[in-house]
């Protein structure tokens, strides 16, 4: 058993790590579902995940967030197992590599550059607000409290970042994300034989 680290909060009661963790079970499964799409596989990796928390522990401060922390576990876990499933494709005859094809990564770089500057022209309340909630994925409430505001003012200066920035990078729409037509056309042309 391990040792007592402090209390519940509510009954008083002494909390362990194998308590805590089991008390977010029902939530990592859920979200094991969601990136797997199927519930055998997400079995998988949630046993995985309690595998390596259960070896990392002593990595644990008890009383800060426990489900963050098993998330980020079970997420880095998935993306760990695609990667490594992504380099185990059979293509013998080479028909899956004659279709490869991807968008240069250069414009991802210059549309991130175009975001930074357009970031840096948001006041510094709603580029705070911003980059919690979006980019550090704290909760309204969370974010609201690290910024010491209402949870209604913080809704607000993030949907009028997010109006700013659109108006900056003149976005209008979903067509303005992603590759141009051109680019779009040659990674999606069908090399039906």
């Amino acid at each position: 058993m391990l040792a007592v680290t402090g209390s519940d909060g509510v009954t008083g009661e002494p909390t362990t790590f194998k308590r805590e963790m089991l008390a977010t079970l029902p939530s990592l499964r859920a979200f094991a579902v969601s990136l797997t799409g199927k519930h055998d596989k997400a079995d998988d990796l949630v046993q995985d995940t309690v595998m390596k928390a259960w070896a990392k522990q002593s990595s644990f401060e008890m009383g800060t967030n426990i489900k963050a922390w098993l998330f980020t576990i079970l997420r880095n876990e998935f993306y760990s197992q695609m990667r490594k499933r992504g380099r185990e494709v059979q293509d013998s005859d080479g028909i899956f590599t004659e279709r490869l094809s991807v968008h240069p990564a250069q414009y991802g770089s210059m549309d991130m550059q175009d975001f930074k500057k357009a970031l840096a022209q948001l006041p510094d309340d709603q580029r705070e607000a911003v980059i919690l909630i979006g980019a550090s994925g704290f909760s309204y409430e969370e974010a609201a409290e690290i910024c010491d505001c209402a949870v209604g003012t913080m809704k607000s200066r993030v949907s009028r970042a997010r109006t700013r920035l659109q108006d900056i990078l003149k976005i209008s729409g979903e067509a303005d994300y992603g590759p141009d037509a051109v680019s779009a056309q040659v990674t999606t042309n069908n090399h039906s034989f």
